[in-house]
């Protein structure tokens, strides 16, 4: 396969096309990106990189880094996580508190944003200085240094995170949250502030392609175990209520955020990063979705 060829025909003829949807304005930084960004980078297993437009532009992945705090939740815990969280699709929403409720505070799943809290608290219930030991744990599986929280995102998200916080305080009415509710959600704000290059996320999701461990390295991040029902749950669930769409269109396991960023895996072939800021209306990356349907229908790979 020739993917430096693939990559850019398929970003030239995607660029040629409208770019539909809107930047995502409830998070006010997010609101001030410009909506013309265009990256992509796909990383094989063996660690070469192709790439495309903004590839080399930082950007904040959101939700994305859901998928990274499951990682160290389960590393931590394995399967215990599952007596707090389900692993179904969600159909909803990824703020639903409807939900929540006629599931008594339990969670569809780990990639939605009462989801993911959940993950905090079990993080918090295990690490001493969360926050800190959080970042350098995805610094550790990114094999890079720079990866940081944006204190900027992070506050714009609190100054607006309203029914963040009535999940946390919702969940915590059933019994579900265990710690202090403003530590839990603080580092779920955090998290949701990280930023990384398409560069960087590409290969830092190169363990979930590569049987659990890390490219180049081969340091064990997950158990071939682990990393393959993370990859389950990505093919499930981590389109939120647009995640069948993505099965159906795209064939791979990926992540979307907010922030315009998806990024997906082929097992044992390689992992791949889009950005394009401005969303459909699922909260999706417009381009992004486009893009890697025309890719996969093009290289003929997919897990299916």
């Amino acid at each position: 396969m020739d993917c430096h060829k693939i990559i850019e025909d398929t970003y030239a003829h995607i660029l040629s096309k409208e770019n539909k949807g809107a930047v995502a304005t409830y998070i006010p930084e997010l609101g001030k990106v410009d909506p013309a960004h265009f990256g992509v980078c796909l990383t094989t297993n063996d660690g070469t990189q192709y790439t495309a437009g903004d590839a080399y532009s930082p950007f904040s992945i959101q939700s994305i880094a859901k998928v990274l705090s499951l990682s160290l939740a389960l590393s931590l815990e394995d399967t215990m996580i599952w007596q707090r969280l389900d692993v179904e699709p969600s159909g909803s929403a990824f703020n639903s508190l409807v939900q929540l409720e006629s599931e008594n505070g339990i969670p569809r799943n780990p990639l939605i944003n009462a989801g993911a809290i959940v993950v905090c608290d079990i993080l918090c219930s295990h690490l001493k200085d969360p926050k800190k030991e959080l970042i350098g744990y995805i610094r550790d599986v990114a094999n890079n240094d720079t990866i940081q929280y944006s204190e900027t995102i992070a506050q714009s998200e609190k100054s607006n995170g309203y029914l963040n916080v009535a999940l946390v305080n919702f969940m915590k009415s059933f019994g579900n949250i265990k710690n202090d509710v403003e530590q839990v959600i603080d580092l779920y704000f955090y998290l949701s502030s990280i930023e990384m290059t398409c560069c960087q996320l590409s290969k830092t999701f190169g363990f979930l392609a590569n049987g659990g461990k890390q490219l180049i390295t081969n340091k064990q991040i997950l158990t071939r175990s682990q990393s393959q029902r993370v990859n389950a749950i990505m093919q499930t669930c981590g389109f939120y209520d647009e995640a069948g769409e993505f099965a159906y269109k795209v064939g791979l396991p990926g992540k979307s955020g907010v922030g315009g960023g998806i990024v997906a895996v082929l097992p044992n072939s390689y992992s791949i990063s889009v950005w394009s800021p401005k969303l459909n209306e699922k909260g999706n990356s417009y381009r992004g979705m486009k893009f890697l349907q025309l890719f996969t229908d093009t290289t003929r790979e997919t897990i299916f």
